[in-house]
């Protein structure tokens, strides 16, 4: 394979996982939203409201953590499959996110580190020139 078709496996990969795990947030988050909801409208006795309203800000701390987790993901994979300038580190920080999820995210994320930091992956994205940059010592170096 290319290292324009790694590229894109690994954008669409990250993409697929962050909306799975985007799609299961939503499940959790409406059940938790209708359980905290009901517990709080039947409720008659301070115990129970406060465990109503527990649910609801336990809902709204998830909503921000997947946000942090997902987004990168997410926003890597599309980078990745656009080919911008940040895709190598947005795809890296997707990756090592993506890892945390085991096992698709694993294996997702393993894949993309291995293509990111590998030689085939570095020469697709620091092409430019900034590779010699970094390789070469500066012209009045002696």
């Amino acid at each position: 394979m290319t290292a324009k078709e790694h590229n894109k496996l690994v954008g669409i990969f990250l993409m697929i996982h962050g909306a799975l795990q985007v799609f299961g947030m939503i499940i959790a988050i409406i059940v938790m939203s209708v359980l905290g909801t009901s517990i709080l409208a039947n409720s008659q006795r301070r115990e129970e409201q406060f465990a109503g309203t527990f649910f609801l800000f336990l809902t709204i701390f998830i909503v921000v953590f997947a946000c942090l987790i997902l987004l990168p993901q997410i926003i890597g994979g599309y980078k990745l499959l656009k080919e911008q300038a940040n895709a190598r580190t947005w795809g890296i920080i997707g990756s090592i996110l993506s890892c945390l999820s085991f096992p698709l995210g694993t294996a997702a994320g393993v894949y993309g580190l291995w293509f990111l930091f590998g030689e085939e992956g570095k020469r697709f994205y620091l092409a430019d020139g900034q590779q010699q940059f970094l390789n070469t010592p500066p012209q009045n170096w002696r």
